[in-house]
């Protein structure tokens, strides 16, 4: 390994903050998930791109959500929570589920209530229900890890994606 006296651009450099992390995340392409929890007032969800594969063995997922979000006091009670992998076929359905205010599982959202109670979407490339095993402190966050109960894989398409500040799909 070689070592540089100077790290990127000059004038690049930039201390931590909250604009510098969006902006280094911004050139991160992650795939796009959706979340969802039965809540007191009826279904609750929000896209997320912080979706990860945590263990095989037990079979663990994590993902992060903030403690403002409107979905957030459903997913802090629940006992269970959804994952659903979109297809880029789904871009305004991860914007519904990404814009504040929206009415997420109004039409022309298309979903069941599948085990558990977990609100399951339909026409989404894979999905699983998970049973919340804890729910971690991370600053304005919280690093909820959850066991993997049963799932489908069997949906057709390619995934969607999330880079730049938008949505898009993979190129050959």
């Amino acid at each position: 390994m070689t070592a540089t006296t100077g790290l990127g651009a000059p004038g690049a450099l930039q201390l931590a903050s909250p604009d510098l992390l969006r902006s280094v995340f911004r050139r991160h392409a992650a795939g796009v998930a959706v979340i969802t929890a039965r809540g007191d007032s009826g279904p609750a969800g929000f896209t997320a791109t912080s979706l990860t594969s945590v263990s095989a063995e037990p079979p663990l997922i994590s993902f992060g959500i903030g403690t403002g979000a409107s979905s957030w006091p459903a997913v802090s009670a629940a006992e269970h929570i959804g994952v659903h992998i979109l297809g880029e076929h789904q871009e305004e359905l991860a914007a519904t589920f990404a814009r504040s205010g929206a009415d997420r599982f109004g039409a022309p959202t298309a979903w069941r209530e599948g085990p558990e109670g977990v609100p399951v979407l339909d026409h989404v490339l894979a999905w699983l229900v998970c049973r919340v095993v804890a729910r971690v402190p991370a600053g304005d966050h919280r690093i909820v890890i959850a066991e993997v109960v049963l799932g489908d894989p069997t949906g057709d398409g390619r995934p969607l994606l999330y880079h730049q500040g938008r949505f898009s799909g993979l190129r050959d």
